[in-house]
């Protein structure tokens, strides 16, 4: 019953299968965030997105892209595609060229991600005393870095609880203490949490560069693997902070991304072992 539909009496791929499943759930969660991050720049810049500021306000949707790409050639280059055929100038080109484009946007969401952290230290001092009093003001509460309440009467007096309000310049955002202090905090593990890719990858590219020369020794591999088993730690730090008080989406995405880089490792420990 488990072979139904499998070619000539071959057991279904379910590895295969589970690994690209994963894949496609990546997929969807940029959806979401594309989503995420329009309802969140309609706030943030209300005056209207420039096209210098489109990084800062879609960072998380073409961080996502960015990554997607550039997971699918490491797959290619880890697992669908021979040794051979990744020595032929135009596949090479073809995926360089990918690569090269994704690590850019990469580096440029962690450039938004970074000017996001910086905005969310430009809060001022707000004279605003009553929330309940500014109600028709168009004013908005930021209650995470993506999610904002429209102040009316019935949360008015419950958003604030009598906390010291602030407001960041040049638009009509507001926020007490509490949740400032959980934005920027959440701002920084933004920021940790690309830079920590970021080196990863950086470690991911020298090793398939260094296979592909065939220079790659064993303890090039160890020295490797143990910077990589840190680096992985603090990604999971940042997944449980986020499931924690964070939101269940940035949770959920961390830890696919962490789960589908895993089956690039495997690829590139089962590479080693066929050397």
């Amino acid at each position: 019953m488990l072979d139904a539909g499998a070619p000539s009496g071959r057991p279904l791929p379910w590895f295969q299968i589970f690994k690209y499943s994963v894949f496609g759930l990546l997929m969807l969660n940029a959806g979401q965030f594309f989503l995420q991050d329009y309802a969140a720049t309609r706030h943030l810049f209300s005056g209207g997105l420039q096209w210098s500021q489109i990084i800062e306000g879609y960072a998380a949707t073409i961080d996502t892209v960015a990554w997607l790409i550039l997971l699918l050639m490491f797959e290619l280059e880890t697992s669908l595609l021979s040794d051979e055929r990744l020595h032929n100038s135009w596949v090479k080109w073809s995926v360089n060229t990918l690569k090269a484009i994704a690590y850019g946007f990469i580096v440029y969401s962690l450039y938004g991600y970074i000017t996001k952290y910086t905005a969310m230290y430009s809060f001022e001092l707000s004279t605003i005393e009553n929330l309940c009093d500014q109600i028709g003001q168009q004013l908005v509460f930021m209650v995470s870095p993506d999610d904002f309440a429209e102040i009316n009467i019935q949360n008015c007096a419950e958003l604030t609880r009598g906390e010291t309000l602030f407001r960041l310049p040049g638009t009509d955002v507001v926020a007490d203490s509490s949740h400032l202090a959980l934005v920027q905090n959440l701002a920084l593990v933004d920021v940790t949490n690309a830079s920590d890719w970021v080196l990863i990858v950086l470690i991911l590219q020298a090793d398939v560069w260094i296979k592909l020369r065939h220079q790659l020794t064993h303890t090039m591999v160890k020295v490797m693997r143990f910077i990589k088993t840190l680096l992985y730690s603090f990604l999971f730090g940042c997944a449980i902070y986020w499931g924690i008080d964070g939101t269940f989406l940035d949770f959920w995405d961390a830890s696919l991304w962490i789960l589908a880089f895993s089956f690039i490792e495997l690829n590139i420990f089962k590479w080693h072992e066929t050397a």
